[in-house]
């Protein structure tokens, strides 16, 4: 073996063998999952010095770590930077390190595994072949759209090159994160091996045999070229701006701009791309997504208890929430009795889960896997096995209180009793229970397979350990858990309420329903509220007035009740305040981007705000942080103001500064 490479790092593992082959391992110190800091990036150049001053056959760039590759960037770090000028800098030695790598004289090849996002991604791209590990945990991507930005080591230069300007261009737009088998079929990576021991054996092959990228198909190196970009950039912009604003969310279209602009001209293209990024990380839509980023990660690590391990899940009442909270937890690969009066009340949602199913899994195998798991369960026979039982039938107290009644005898203690209600305070429905302080709320939010969050509800006598058991079951699961204080409406429905009956008020008052949803979506939100409403369903919205009761709703009530009576629901029987085709409002067109939609729009959302200050004040929540992250994962607002609370500290600050300069 070589005397060769003596230097010690702290970040990275380095192998000099006797085949003249230098292996790279991450291993990112104290942390458990790889990301690129400023001290990972710096020990990797003088690793890359090293082989730029050494003859070698081959460097191949691995992970150390089980989870995976490298995850991106360490964004932590970008709260470092004050000026786009000081990020633009820093990006600029980014790509100087890489394209280095890129030019190195011997073979180079990155061998991936587990996540390979972000700068990862960007890292493996500047070497000569890429090698995956095609299993399930493999995710392939570079998301940083979500993040405000866009991909800033070369991402744009080297993936563009790679697949070509449109499939390159739809994968960064989207932040999509790819598994291997569709990386592969995209050409983001060139080589599967299905067998984790395999990843070594496979890279060295590639180093002796000099394996390259394939070359890029005329049709895809077409899309590259300056009169594709001038007609596809137009389609994208036109594609973008139906789903984001650029006044909210600059990044995509920036995105756009540099590729249709730069893309004929390499340098100028990594130059226009550090510019680009160092403007859009300082800007407030990018520092309050990150923001949102690092709530997420909070609360993920809310679920503590680690020793318990969901395996089977009993859910009773098999209704819409019911039975998708069930076909979910199957998803997530546990075992799930579900329990309605009538096997013809299930089956129903056996139907819907096997579309779920189909949908997630994609094959056959796991599809049939998953539909053994999901069990009917008329008798409740599920009950005594359960780590975790979910309550989700009709929002009345008394039926509630009998089935708690009647199911904790057959409990073990050590399971979870949980009630899916979305208003009701935990206190009026567990004194019927031996052990009052098992009981806690697990409320989903509709659709369950889209909606991230749950809050997992406590009053002042919950037993904390259930409370822990309850969140770590959300992370299970892969949903935010949200410890909130019981009280009625909890937090999101005890906001949403206020804001829905202004949005109902000023229908009444004349105001055009889809110009109401309009200004609402002009704000930031993803839909207006009475959409929203059509959406949640109009007997669930007057469930919930009912239970918060705060002001006069009178007549609220007594236009939902007329509607209720002509059973139109909303979305889930076709009609609503909306009719619904195909899963879609049936809306005419309205003026958007006007003054009038702003005014609107304040008035909307007045009291949607002044009731997220009331839960702050009260303590629904822990804190600000954790009530912004609530709201934007439970209502959808606006994520780009990062948040209600963010929002009106924002306000403030620009209020006092306008008054300071006066």
């Amino acid at each position: 073996m070589p005397d060769g490479y003596t230097a010690q790092h702290l970040h990275w593992q380095v192998e000099h063998d006797r085949d003249d082959i230098l292996w790279v391992h991450c291993d990112r110190a104290n942390e458990t999952t790889n990301s690129l800091s400023a001290a990972v990036l710096r020990e990797l150049s003088d690793i890359i010095q090293y082989a730029e001053s050494t003859q070698l056959q081959g460097m191949v760039i691995m992970s150390a770590k089980t989870n995976g590759f490298i995850a991106g960037a360490d964004i932590r770090e970008f709260e470092n930077y004050q000026t786009a000028e000081e990020v633009t800098d820093v990006i600029l030695q980014g790509h100087e390190m890489l394209s280095r790598l890129e030019r190195l004289s011997c073979h180079t090849v990155a061998a991936v595994h587990g996540f390979c996002l972000g700068g990862g991604l960007e890292l493996a791209m500047a070497c000569n072949y890429i090698v995956a590990l095609n299993n399930d945990s493999t995710r392939i991507g570079l998301p940083e759209v979500n993040l405000g930005i866009f991909p800033g080591l070369g991402g744009t230069v080297r993936l563009t090159e790679r697949v070509g300007g449109m499939k390159g261009m739809q994968l960064m737009l989207t932040g999509r994160m790819l598994r291997a088998g569709a990386a592969k079929g995209m050409g983001v990576v060139d080589e599967l091996v299905s067998e984790s021991g395999s990843l070594r054996w496979a890279a060295r092959r590639a180093v002796v045999k000099k394996r390259k990228k394939r070359e890029l198909s005329k049709a895809a190196a077409l899309t590259n070229t300056a009169p594709a970009r001038k007609a596809l950039a137009s389609t994208m912009r036109k594609q973008t701006a139906a789903k984001v604003s650029p006044e909210h969310y600059p990044a995509p279209f920036a995105l756009i701009d540099l590729w249709e602009t730069h893309r004929g001209d390499r340098k100028a293209m990594f130059r226009a791309e550090a510019e680009g990024v160092g403007q859009l990380m300082v800007g407030s839509t990018s520092k309050n997504l990150r923001r949102i980023f690092h709530m997420t990660e909070r609360m993920k690590g809310l679920g503590k208890a680690e020793d318990f391990k969901v395996r089977r899940v009993h859910v009773i009442g098999a209704g819409v929430m019911g039975g998708d909270i069930a076909a979910w937890c199957v998803v997530q690969g546990m075992e799930v009795t579900l329990q309605d009066r009538e096997l013809k009340y299930i089956e129903p949602a056996l139907k819907r889960a096997k579309k779920l199913f189909k949908k997630r899994l994609k094959t056959k195998a796991a599809v049939g896997a998953a539909s053994s798991r999901l069990i009917a369960d008329v008798a409740g026979d599920g009950v005594p096995r359960a780590d975790v039982i979910i309550e989700a039938i009709f929002e009345d107290r008394d039926a509630k209180r009998a089935l708690f009644e009647s199911i904790e005898p057959r409990m073990r203690d050590d399971a979870v009793l949980a009630t899916n209600t979305s208003a009701i305070p935990l206190e009026e429905l567990s004194t019927v229970l031996a052990n009052p302080s098992r009981l806690i709320g697990l409320h989903f939010f509709n659709p369950v397979a889209k909606m991230k969050l749950v809050e997992v509800v406590h009053g002042d006598n919950t037993d904390a350990a259930f409370v822990d058991k309850g969140s770590a079951f959300c992370t299970q699961i892969n949903r935010f858990p949200l410890p909130t204080r019981s009280s009625p409406g909890f937090l999101v429905n005890r906001v949403l309420a206020p804001y829905l009956m202004e949005a109902l008020t000023m229908l009444m008052e004349g105001k055009d329903k889809e110009t109401l949803d309009a200004a609402a979506v002009q704000f930031g939100m993803p839909m207006g509220p009475i959409e929203l409403a059509d959406v949640v369903g109009l007997d669930v919205c007057i469930k919930v007035a009912e239970t918060l009761g705060d002001g006069d709703v009178a007549a609220q009530r007594e236009l939902l009740e007329g509607m209720i009576a002509k059973k139109h629901l909303g979305k889930k029987s076709g009609r609503g305040f909306y009719e619904w085709s195909k899963g879609k409002p049936i809306k005419k067109p309205v003026p958007t981007g006007n003054a009038y939609n702003d005014v609107l729009a304040k008035r909307l959302i007045k009291p949607f705000l002044d009731e997220c200050k009331a839960c702050s004040a009260e303590g629904v929540v822990a804190d600000d942080e954790l009530l912004d992250a609530g709201i934007i994962f439970g209502t959808g607002f606006a994520p780009f103001h990062g948040g209600p609370m963010n929002y009106l500290n924002t306000l403030a600050q620009s209020a006092n500064q306008s008054q300071g300069n006066t």
